[in-house]
């Protein structure tokens, strides 16, 4: 079999993204739950979010007592977790691939320590899950609007390397996305950071 070209590469790993999914609140169980139960669930529903899912768990026992312990998320109650407990895993989940474990206790805290102003986890998680909508269509059109850029940028390169130059290129391109969004990310995070530091000690401004 030879080497699959660079347009079915991408097509590819864009239809693997059929396969990932998002928790509603509505989905969230009513009740509390255990520790196993916690984890069977958020397997269950985000398998698809892991890059193996054969090897790979989406949170085990000993990740989710570290996030308590950093104070990522609230001590459980009794050893069950809450909806809120849940809702503060997804968000781990999805900062986790992008953002140090630093950065993430900076942006949950305001969570963690319930000063939210009345406002609740479960209505800012709606909000992000809505503002996600729709983000697949406009990535799709600006993946195929580079994946078109790039097939014509190597046509004086050796027909042998061409689809290896094209692909390179491509994750090129989506690698200098993904370092400028979180670049901006961490700035911003730092900002946090600074503000967080000088609302719990005042003598520092």
């Amino acid at each position: 079999m030879g080497e699959e070209n660079f347009h079915d590469t991408v097509a590819r790993a864009i239809d693997n993204l059929k396969t990932i999914n998002t928790i509603s609140p509505d989905e969230l169980p009513a009740m509390e739950l255990y520790m196993d139960q916690l984890t069977t669930f958020m397997d269950r529903k985000l398998a698809g979010l892991v890059r193996k899912p054969s090897k790979d768990k989406v949170l085990t026992k000993t990740m989710i007592n570290n996030y308590a312990k950093n104070h990522l998320i609230h001590p459980p109650l009794k050893k069950k977790y809450s909806r809120e407990h849940m809702l503060e895993l997804l968000f781990i989940f999805y900062f986790k691939s992008f953002l140090s474990i630093g950065d993430i206790q900076t942006l949950l805290e305001p969570l963690s320590n319930e000063t939210l102003g009345g406002y609740s986890v479960e209505k800012l998680y709606a909000e992000m899950i809505s503002v996600g909508k729709g983000a697949r269509g406009k990535l799709k059109k600006d993946i195929d609007e580079k994946t078109e850029k790039i097939d014509r940028g190597f046509d004086d390169a050796p027909e042998e390397m061409r689809e290896y130059l094209k692909k390179f290129a491509f994750i090129c391109q989506l690698g200098y996305d993904i370092y400028l969004k979180k670049t901006i990310i961490e700035h911003m995070i730092d900002d946090m950071a600074e503000e967080q530091f000088l609302n719990e000690d005042p003598d520092a401004r």
